[in-house]
């Protein structure tokens, strides 16, 4: 998840870059998603009518298109006239263009010219066939037809042009010597060669220079002699070079090249570029097995040159020699045998660990560097076959993701959702409209997965509430105001936040589900603690009479009694209710009769009395030196269920409790008897070590895959399991010949605290986390930011540097010393990944 906080004042390109989602879920990257990025960029493509083809595309009037131009917003426009069946074949690729470029954040339109309006734009014939790039009012760009002749060449001319700065196209090798030579001890450049503009390989460039343009200059030609200047015979096929300038301190020295091998895609390019950024050997002294790199995240292998304290730095050498030539390729680690508490065979001097999960390392002897670099190219060779026989075998249709939840927007993308219910904040109107009205303000980025499914879930929100509620609800893409969300600490997506007049924002920190969230509306109606004036509205507090409606979202009501010289009790537990605003009701009562409370129910001042709706029942709780956080930790015990049904949104809860589960599988509702019998040592306090739940297998089909994992076939429901998964892992099954009473469980469970009972499998101890860390990257943005000078420029010279720029092909900017690894790259398709050369591929020299 990345964000940018762009700010205005910087260079054209840049305000495009800021508002783009240019997403794509990359097949061997970080599973949580990997990132879109925003580009404010509406791309209007108003083409002849032809209803057939263009049947998702919207359609303007040019006086209606005019007036949607916004300062500073890109668009692509195409004048037509109704009924002409000439550009019937350019309006089906502008169809299959509409979704890439909805990806973007970028729409496509047409715009039919008629005879009540006149456009310049509507005139001749010829005119027509052009396709013209504009910055709000002011022309950039016009594209003959012909050069936008499928999808990708639309995808790849419009960032091409977007883009001038940070892709330098070049024809000559002096070219190439000359930005070389000024990017020593600079930055590193990415070299491309590509067959024409406007294929899918040109395509892919134009992606990855969205992710990396201020990390790398990019630099492209489609001049066959230019690449075989640099010693590459095959020309033709599309090629990338990662050039090493940054460490080349000396002028008259070449900076190192290194060729990518795969196939010009948008995933191979990011995956090699990222492999550039890992550290060229990595020392390590643990479990071949265990260990974890960027590489294997990738799909890459991992070579381990073993090394001992005698022969170190010949080690090392080879290693580092090995890592040059396997760069792209493979990582390289050196693996300290005198550290390590893993058997390694006394011969082995290489370990190799493929990518795959579960596949066991190779111990070999290699005496030879060329021996290890054909070790790995083999495996290489091996897996491309598998790879292609795995393609043929699967429909060509089909789109499989790593990440479930990126998968599922994915899938979910042609579903409309009624935005309209609620209000999109910007800029200008943020701090008008929350302060004008009580708001909710979901802080989410249009390029990232999750804030994407969890629109899904806020737009749900609003149907429920529609017409309901007081409380306004209200977003802001943060992808499109960076700056805004920045000044309201957003540093993560998605965030909800409630606003209301004269008090601090209070955030959501709940379950990412429309469910949870409204519990949260609904429990900030009241100001929580409540102040409670009287013995008979604390009783009408604690029989849920007071706040009734509210019941259904609080089945616990809390209510704190204190005498009325308790102040410094009082302010705990003032400061742990403001906590708790959103997940539980909680009241204060202090007035001179406080003891009658405290009398009727038993409860030592100051203490908790907490009302169990459901139950009926109402429990006390001392309070003496309790601070405000040990408040909060009563409250929130006090909240969790005596025996709860365990699904996939509350397991976590209980997880956290680190206690071994006593876990009741049923399939379907629990069985009455195994129920009581449970209740019954829970009342006796003969489960305060464990956490006693039941997993109901038809609400919750993923238990049929926990039980399959313990016992390898599906056994008998009901069945009764203890799983310690915080000490050591082992699963304890109840004997299935036996009833499951109160006596027989009592008895079981002494057993397993003796030691008397075989586990009956052991859960391997991994841990749970993503497979890459989370960054704040607002924080990385402006750290950058302020390493760099900002361009101050009028609008209109950005504008004619814009055209001029885009005319010659020359990069006027500065270079950006310091860059922030964004992750920019539009989902494809799967088969475009793999699928290349398919079309033949036109291109008009003149747009060079």
């Amino acid at each position: 998840m990345q964000r940018i906080a762009w700010k205005q004042q910087n260079h054209s390109t840049e305000q495009n870059r800021q508002k783009s989602p240019a997403h794509v879920r990359l097949q061997l990257m970080m599973s949580s998603s990997f990132n879109k990025f925003r580009v404010g960029i509406s791309f209007v493509m108003m083409s002849i009518f032809y209803k057939s083809a263009v049947d998702s595309l919207s359609e303007l009037s040019p006086q209606k298109y005019f007036s949607t131009l916004q300062p500073g917003k890109a668009s692509l426009a195409y004048f037509c006239q109704a009924d002409s069946p000439r550009t019937s074949i350019f309006l089906e690729e502008l169809n299959e263009a509409v979704k890439p470029l909805q990806d973007y954040g970028i729409s496509v339109a047409k715009v039919n010219c008629v005879k009540e309006e006149t456009s310049r734009y509507c005139g001749k014939e010829k005119d027509l066939m052009k396709a013209y790039l504009f910055r709000g009012n002011i022309l950039l760009r016009e594209f003959p037809t012909d050069t936008l002749f499928d999808v990708n060449a639309i995808v790849a001319h419009v960032l091409f042009s977007l883009l001038f700065n940070e892709v330098k196209y070049i024809t000559t090798l002096e070219d190439l010597q000359n930005i070389e030579n000024a990017l020593k001890g600079k930055a590193n450049i990415a070299f491309s060669y590509v067959r024409a503009i406007g294929t899918p390989e040109h395509r892919a460039v134009m992606e990855t220079a969205f992710v990396y343009g201020t990390t790398y200059k990019f630099v492209l030609t489609t001049e066959t002699a230019l690449l075989e200047s640099i010693g590459t015979e095959d020309i033709e096929n599309a090629h990338l070079y990662f050039f090493h300038c940054k460490q080349v301190l000396d002028l008259t020295e070449q900076c190192r090249r290194t060729l990518m091998e795969w196939p010009l895609t948008t995933l191979n390019i990011h995956r090699f570029i990222k492999t550039m950024e890992a550290p060229l050997v990595t020392e390590v002294a643990e479990d071949p097995q265990q260990v974890s790199t960027v590489h294997l995240q990738l799909g890459l292998p991992l070579v381990f040159i073993v090394s001992q304290q005698a022969t170190y730095e010949a080690d090392r050498r080879t290693a580092e020699w090995a890592a040059w030539r396997l760069l792209g390729k493979a990582g390289v680690l050196l693996l300290l045998r005198d550290s390590l508490e893993a058997d390694i065979p006394q011969h082995a001097n290489v370990v190799f660990r493929r990518a795959e999960e579960g596949v066991p390392v190779e111990f070999l002897v290699l005496h030879d560097v060329d021996l290890i670099i054909s070790r790995v190219e083999s495996n290489m060779h091996n897996e491309e076959i598998q790879e292609d026989e795995d393609e043929d075998m699967e429909s060509p249709d089909t789109d499989i993701q790593d990440d479930e939840v990126a998968e599922t927007v994915y899938r979910d993308r042609k579903r409309r959702l009624p935005l309209e219910l609620t209000v999109e904040l910007t800029e200008e109107t943020f701090n008008e409209t929350v302060v004008a009205s009580d708001s909710i303000v979901l802080f989410y980025a249009g390029w990232q997965a999750v804030s994407m499914a969890f629109l899904q879930s806020y737009i749900d929100l609003a149907i429920k509430l529609k017409g309901t509620s007081t409380m306004l609800l209200t977003r802001v893409n943060c992808a499109d105001w960076s700056d805004l969300c920045a000044k309201q600490n957003v540093t993560e997506f998605p965030v909800v936040k409630m606003y209301k007049e004269g008090k601090n924002p209070v955030s959501y920190t709940g379950m990412l589900g429309t469910e949870d969230l409204l519990k949260f509306i609904q429990l900030n109606r009241i100001s929580c603690p409540v102040n409670i004036t009287s013995v008979q509205e604390a009783e009408e507090y604690l029989s849920g009479e007071l706040y009734k409606d509210l019941i259904s979202y609080s089945s616990v009501s809390v209510l704190g009694l204190f005498s009325t010289n308790m102040t410094t009790a009082k302010e705990d537990f003032t400061e742990a209710g403001n906590y708790l605003k959103g997940c539980v009701i909680t009241g204060i009562y202090s007035e001179e009769d406080v003891l009658i409370l405290s009398n009727k129910y038993a409860a030592t001042l100051p203490a908790l009395l907490l009302a169990r709706h459901k139950e009926g029942k109402i429990e006390s709780i001392p309070l003496a030196n309790s601070h405000a956080q040990d408040i909060v930790q009563i409250i929130t015990n006090a909240l969790l269920e005596t025996f709860p049904e365990i699904t996939v949104e509350n397991l976590p809860i209980y997880l956290r409790l680190q206690k071994p589960l006593l876990i009741l599988f049923s399939d379907g509702s629990i069985n009455p008897q195994c129920k009581k019998a449970v209740l019954t040592l829970v009342k006796e306090k003969h489960l305060d070590s464990l956490t006693p739940c039941w997993l109901n297998l038809k609400n919750t089909p993923v238990g049929r895959g926990i039980l399959q994992a313990y016992f390898n076939t599906l056994p008998p429901l009901p069945l009764l399991v203890v799983v310690s998964l915080h000490s050591g892992g082992q699963v304890f099954a109840f004997p299935s010949d036996q009833a499951i009473t109160e006596q027989n469980l009592l008895l079981w469970l002494k057993k397993l605290e003796a030691g008397l009972e075989s586990h009956i499998t052991i859960l391997p101890a991994g841990e749970w986390k993503p497979p890459l860390p989370a960054y704040d990257f607002l924080s990385m943005m402006d750290a950058a930011g302020s390493q760099q000078p900002t361009r101050r420029e009028s609008e209109c010279t950005k504008e004619m540097d814009a055209q001029e720029n885009d005319k010659k092909h020359e990069d006027k900017s500065a270079s950006r010393k310091e860059p922030i690894e964004t992750l920019r790259i539009k989902h494809w398709n799967r088969s475009n990944w793999f699928k290349e050369g398919e079309k033949s591929f036109r291109h008009d020299n003149k747009e060079l």
